[in-house]
């Protein structure tokens, strides 16, 4: 593989258990896979990091895949229905990290500005909950438990100004974590 390809993600989708079936092939965000495939039961990540998500346009449950092969992620993961779409999470952020979370949505209430990660919001901040933020600098994964479990969202640099948008209805966030060159 090449040095351009390294930095670069890849994703294979089969449409059957156990890399079986039709099969497609992805290297950047997909909104909408089922023109490509009627369903998509196993997938296998060549390179890189990706969100996956159970609804089409980025929307739904997400969960995050690195390099391996998940031969029936259904079953694993719990997703219902199937993936719908994918999003490439950019490799090897050089910089800071940087992200002001909100108690509330539209960015209102108690806000916190974190630069690392952050096991659980309500001990280290007295905050409650976390229903928006703001991302200056790197990429990160919102936790809907304490110490990284439950539920996740993937956000990137710019504003989040209610999570509802992003298909997480009633869901608020206790924990976050950075994503790190870990892909």
């Amino acid at each position: 593989m090449s040095t351009t390809d390294m930095s670069m993600g890849k994703i294979i989708f089969y449409e059957e258990r156990n890399f079986q079936g039709r099969s497609y092939e992805c290297m950047s965000d997909c909104s909408d896979m089922s023109s490509n495939l009627s369903r998509c039961q196993s997938c296998r990540v060549e390179s890189g990091c990706f969100m996956v998500y159970e609804r089409p346009n980025f929307m739904g449950n997400q969960f995050f895949m690195r390099r391996g092969e998940y031969s029936d992620y259904m079953n694993m993961m719990g997703i219902s229905s199937g993936i719908k779409s994918c999003r490439m999470i950019p490799m090897q952020h050089r910089g800071q990290f940087r992200m002001k979370i909100f108690e509330r949505e539209n960015m209102s209430g108690q806000s916190n500005e974190l630069h690392e990660d952050c096991d659980n919001i309500q001990e280290r901040f007295r905050m409650s909950d976390c229903m928006s933020c703001q991302v200056m600098e790197g990429h990160w994964l919102l936790f809907q438990q304490p110490h990284f479990r439950g539920k996740m969202m993937y956000v990137r640099p710019g504003d989040h100004r209610s999570f509802r948008d992003m298909g997480m209805s009633g869901i608020s966030f206790m924990s976050m974590r950075r994503i790190m060159d870990t892909c």
